[in-house]
């Protein structure tokens, strides 16, 4: 694992200030390998569509994986036909070798990518980086398993990503929904000093860096996508998979033993100037674990006072089974309160379901060891049991506290509100500052600038006469129905030169 130095504690998160310069904005990189049929197409429509509603300056950059058909020639073409293109060509394969190298050289203050087949409807690209302008979040990324997205594609897809998702909650407590989405995007600070910490050039290079960024403590927004997928798709996915897999092995080895500097790729607490004075603010782990061992040991003395009494009744594995039932119940309970703050009915019956499954590993656990204690002794005493139980249990309660952190009582964050599009072409906006620059490219020359504002044909925008409402208030300050009704996906976001 890498422990490269970074350029250090980053700054806070302000708005990206508007202005009139030639550097763009956003750098939409699309990366391809022999892709000659898809790419003139995909980039046809990006242009047209970025074109038509991005109210910013813009580069998209096509990023060739060391290509053996015509894709070069085609990404050249393009380069040489339409401003806003540029091409690069990379000798090696990996499509993290690709972004990590087209990143650390653009100028642009918004690095974003995605996948050249276009299945994620484009009409999420502005919803996916206007956070990122406007200083709320550090990186975004599309997600296709949030509530609200619509997908299609086959089962076997589905479950492989679900899956692979449901591992990264597991192994390395990912809050974040949807990890393999070609559709993200990174403030360029944040990219300079994360990505000298990701050591991934493949398919595990998004992940790896979702994780490292989480683990840092930056900002991750997520949006929902249309996504339809793409049926002459080349990703082998056993292949993938594999990789994957070893990937998550090595980074949560990485975390384990302490061998990252993520303290170098951090945020102050808050960007108001009363906020950048505090020092270790608290993560609530120490906190948790405080609460849950006071918990776990009064739920031990409950649970043993409850073998005593059933076992006068019963046979050990009885006692046990009953006194372990009633004691989880509680234990849940408390916990849900005292430790982990969850207040309320809601989700109630949930957690009372979930703390029944770790109550059965628990089970499984102490159970074991009595059946063990009893095959080697037929008559053991009181105290005999009564200490291998306290044992077992000792290694239940590690397991249940990983398990309620990271799956029972997860914590989600609190999501916010995107700002609307007027509060991005704020004229008040503060200056922004950056985290040192990276070394001038040929292709990428300049740096930060003030942000450039692109014209439409109807003319500027005009921010100073824009007002805004909350939702469901009309102009004239009543109330109405705020929902929106859903239309087709990709209504006007078609090139009559795209037979896709």
């Amino acid at each position: 694992m890498r422990t490269d130095t970074s350029p250090g504690t980053l700054p806070a998160r302000e708005h990206l200030p508007a202005g009139d310069a030639g550097t763009p904005v956003l750098d939409v990189v699309i990366p391809v390998y022999n892709e000659e049929k898809d790419l003139q197409p995909c980039v046809l429509r990006l242009h047209e569509h970025l074109k038509r509603t991005f109210p910013y300056a813009f580069r998209i950059t096509i990023a060739d994986n060391a290509s053996i058909d015509t894709t070069p020639q085609v990404a050249a073409r393009l380069e040489s036909e339409i401003p806003e293109v540029t091409s690069f060509r990379l000798e090696q394969k990996g499509r993290g070798r690709a972004l990590r190298t087209v990143w650390s050289a653009s100028d642009a203050p918004i690095l974003a990518y995605m996948d050249v087949d276009l299945s994620t409807d484009l009409n999420a690209l502005l919803p996916l980086v206007a956070p990122l302008i406007s200083g709320h979040s550090d990186l975004a990324i599309g997600s296709r398993l949030a509530r609200s997205s619509r997908v299609v594609r086959g089962a076997k897809r589905e479950f492989i990503s679900r899956t692979y998702n449901l591992i990264l909650r597991g192994s390395l407590q990912a809050r974040f929904s949807d990890a393999q989405c070609g559709f993200k995007a990174i403030r360029r600070d944040v990219a300079q000093a994360l990505l000298p910490l990701v050591e991934d050039t493949g398919w595990f290079f998004d992940t790896e860096m979702l994780v490292l960024a989480e683990r840092a403590g930056l900002r991750i927004h997520e949006v929902p996508v249309d996504w339809v997928d793409d049926p002459n798709s080349t990703v082998h996915i056993v292949k993938t998979a594999t990789e994957d897999l070893k990937g998550v092995w090595r980074v949560g080895k990485a975390l384990a033993s302490g061998s990252l500097p993520l303290d170098r790729v951090t945020r102050p607490f808050g960007d108001d100037p009363r906020d950048r004075d505090i020092q270790d603010v608290p993560k609530g782990l120490a906190r948790q674990l405080v609460g849950f061992c006071v918990v776990g040991g009064l739920s031990t003395l409950f649970y043993l006072v409850l073998y005593s009494l059933f076992r006068q009744f019963g046979g050990s594995q009885v006692a046990n089974a009953l006194a372990l039932l009633v004691s989880a119940v509680a234990n849940t309970a408390a916990n849900r309160r005292l430790t982990f703050g969850v207040r309320g009915r809601g989700g109630a019956v949930r957690h009372q379901a979930q703390g029944l499954v770790v109550f059965a590993i628990g089970l499984a656990l102490t159970s074991g060891s009595l059946a063990a204690l009893n095959a080697a002794s037929s008559d053991p005493a009181h105290s005999t049991e009564l200490a291998v139980l306290v044992a077992a249990n000792l290694a239940a309660t590690v397991l249940r506290f990983l398990l309620f952190r990271a799956w029972v009582f997860p914590d989600r964050g609190d999501s916010a509100e995107e700002p609307p599009l007027a509060a991005l072409n704020s004229p008040s906006s503060p200056t922004y500052s950056t985290a040192p620059q990276s070394p001038q490219h040929p292709q990428y020359p300049g740096s930060y600038a003030p942000l450039p504002q692109r014209q439409s044909q109807q003319g500027s925008y005009d921010t100073a006469s824009t007002t805004q409402f909350r939702a469901g208030e009309a102009a004239d300050g009543t109330w109405r129905d705020a929902t929106m009704q859903l239309q087709p996906v990709r209504p006007h976001d078609t090139d009559p030169r795209n037979s896709r």
